[in-house]
């Protein structure tokens, strides 16, 4: 078993197969299969049932998964979003009592329905070619003899499990003995390998229909969110084809409306192509350009917060896609550039000795959720986001499960959004991405970790810059220009291209060099008639082929 390790990774290539996902036992869970003959959709409900065994303090049983296929049989795109979903008329249900717990009061999560299984579900129902129990017996054999705990995972769970040490169900499930798990020591889930037991046996419908759904139910009733059975499957996952815009020679499909993401990063293409930002040179090597690139990402943040679900709301896509419009937003970031050496005004706001410290006041970012990258021996392609995000009853353990909720919020900047009316889905910003050259697929990614402002930048690297896929992956990331005219970027940008930021009045916030928070990218590309795949370094993941 290979060790789950921060830092550096190798990419690796294969003739018939690659996968990739931030735990080596996950990814080498989907090899077995891969390996025993199953396909990429068999290979993704196996890693998905592991990855939220060995690893809840990123993911659960009950949170969301979202889903973009290529199936090489038919060359068609089929996407899912099972997103935990909010049960129209009744009131947000919060968990967490007011001032305790990790969040603040405003920041509580909400109870949501989980999405989880429901959408596991569909895609076995759909595309899934192995016996179910078959897929389930790993994460099975996990739960029952337990996984070692890494130094990554301690960290994680040591920065969040605040969250749900005011339950005895938390306490019981993640302070087992009045502890945290230490770094090394073997962590068995009994409880939860009997519920993935009953899994195996009944099917998906264990967590819908079945005596785990009924448990949840009773809990929430008994908690006094006064939800019914049929509220567990009332709104199930959904199947779309995704959005599909071109940049360049390429066609990219990411996830369609309510999800952000692909209108997000059309708008920083979009932006940066009309400021002809590659002229510039990299942004790690050109003020200017890491200028327009935190204008583009703040800009693109503010425009998408018009997006909802398309079957409550309008939808504002096909304006925010086009790239006359794309045109204008440049114009406006391109005519609004200082004329002036703003540097002393830099220095009179935050004194050079403030500069360094200024990134350790950023403020609590996501640590959770999980992608996975496959190519199979027939060449269908997934790329899905497993993640403990709008799942569940905030801070309860159920079966072993862990819940956390939903931070959803119906605001026009939240990244997060529901309506608590009207039957609709909620919004977020999950990263899942194909990347298409003549009609194939080339490219595929997505990540974890402020995944709305990453995964442009990491495409940018790979369609403008022409930079390799890891090299795109390692490349310091920044978040969007803040209100402040401060911008936070991993702390790898040479101290030239920082005082040429200041001359444009903006002051670089430090972010650590490689940031967790940041995303690490799971990745599977073509290059030479072989298939390659990679971890980013940020987290502790691991990529195999065959």
């Amino acid at each position: 078993m290979s060790v789950a390790r921060v830092g550096p990774k190798e990419p690796a290539t294969g003739e018939r197969g690659v996968c990739a996902s931030q735990h080596p036992i996950v990814t080498e869970t989907m090899l077995g299969v891969l390996k025993d003959g199953g396909n990429a959709i068999d290979a993704t409900i196996a890693g998905c049932l592991v990855q939220a065994t060995v690893q809840q303090d990123m993911t659960n049983h009950t949170g969301t998964v979202t889903l973009l296929y290529w199936e090489a049989s038919t060359g068609k795109t089929y996407e899912l979003n099972g997103m935990g979903t909010i049960v129209p008329g009744l009131a947000p249900f919060r968990r967490v009592p007011k001032g305790q717990g990790m969040y603040a009061a405003e920041m509580s999560p909400y109870a949501v329905i989980p999405g989880f299984m429901p959408a596991l579900k569909a895609l076995y129902e759909r595309f899934g070619s192995k016996p179910w129990a078959d897929l389930c017996a790993p994460a099975v054999h996990w739960a029952t003899d337990g996984h070692e705990v890494d130094s990554f995972e301690h960290l994680v769970m040591a920065q969040t499990v605040d969250y749900y040490l005011y339950t005895p169900s938390g306490r019981a499930h993640f302070m087992p003995g009045g502890y945290l798990p230490q770094v090394g020591d073997r962590w068995p889930k009994p409880e939860l390998a009997r519920t993935l037991e009953r899994l195996s046996d009944e099917g998906p419908d264990h967590f819908i229909t079945g005596d785990w759904a009924q448990r949840f139910v009773a809990l929430a009733n008994e908690l006094g969110w006064p939800i019914e059975p049929a509220h567990m499957s009332a709104i199930p996952p959904r199947w779309g084809e995704g959005t599909r815009y071109r940049h360049g020679d390429y066609e990219i499909v990411q996830l369609s409306p309510p999800e952000r993401q692909a209108v997000f990063c059309a708008l920083v293409l979009g932006i940066l192509e009309h400021l002809d930002v590659r002229s510039l040179g990299h942004y790690t090597e050109s003020a200017e350009a890491l200028y327009y690139f935190g204008h583009a990402l703040r800009r693109a943040g503010f425009e998408t917060g018009l997006i909802n679900d398309p079957a409550t709301f309008e939808d504002p896509s096909e304006t925010l896609l086009s790239p006359d419009y794309h045109a204008q937003l440049a114009d406006l970031i391109r005519r609004s550039k200082p004329k002036v050496d703003l540097t002393r005004h830099v220095e009179l706001v935050s004194p050079p000795a403030a500069l360094e410290a200024a990134g350790a006041a950023k403020p609590k970012q996501p640590t959770g959720s999980c992608e996975l990258s496959i190519v199979d021996a027939a060449g269908n392609w997934v790329q899905m986001m497993n993640t403990l995000q709008s799942g569940g009853i905030p801070g309860e353990v159920l079966g072993g499960v862990p819940m956390v909720g939903s931070h959803g919020m119906s605001s026009l900047d939240a990244a997060i959004g529901g309506w608590f009316t009207g039957g609709g889905r909620m919004r977020s910003c999950i990263g899942n991405t194909l990347v298409f050259r003549d009609g194939k697929p080339w490219w595929s990614l997505g990540t974890p970790g402020n995944v709305h402002c990453t995964v442009p930048q990491v495409l940018v690297n790979v369609l403008d810059y022409d930079m390799d896929p890891y090299a795109a992956e390692d490349a310091p990331r920044m978040l969007p220009l803040e209100e402040g005219y401060a911008l936070p970027v991993e702390s790898r940008i040479p101290p030239d291209v920082v005082a040429g930021l200041a001359r444009l009045g903006v002051l670089l916030k430090p972010l650590p060099p490689y940031d967790y928070h940041m995303g690490s990218y799971q990745m599977s590309w073509l290059r030479d008639g072989l298939l390659h795949s990679t971890a980013g370094p940020r987290r502790a993941g691991l990529a195999a082929g065959f």
